[in-house]
């Protein structure tokens, strides 16, 4: 069983950074395409970033590109997402996801994805 569990959010500043961790174990990590998604309260889930176990792949969500960057420690078996110029609409709940071991193409797509983290609070204020 693959458990992951997400560290780092917290309060922040409008235009300030946070960098969200992602501890994978029970999985192949080298096989494992990750994720992050997040959900604000009376929204969906959405897509945020996504990368491929190589690290060579890399999809961002358009409302996040050029502010938050995904990458991966496979020795570490974690992924991170580093936010800056962050804005109180980044607020939401982020979660780290995971495809199963041997699905190592990234993909946006949530239904793709297998194992989810408790998820980790991220508020941004104005």
């Amino acid at each position: 069983q693959v458990q992951l569990v997400e560290s780092g959010g917290g309060l922040v500043q409008a235009g300030g950074s946070l960098r969200l961790s992602c501890a994978a174990s029970g999985c192949t990590f080298s096989g494992c395409a990750m994720g992050w998604f997040r959900q604000a309260p009376g929204k969906e889930r959405e897509f945020v970033a996504a990368i491929s176990w190589s690290g060579r792949n890399i999809y961002y969500a358009d409302s996040v590109k050029e502010r938050f960057t995904i990458s991966r420690a496979n020795a570490k078996n974690t992924v991170y997402l580093q936010m800056a110029s962050l804005k109180p609409e980044d607020t939401a709940i982020y979660y780290c996801t995971a495809r199963p071991p041997g699905r190592s193409q990234a993909t946006t797509q949530q239904y793709e994805y297998t194992y989810w983290g408790q998820g980790t609070q991220v508020t941004v204020s104005s």
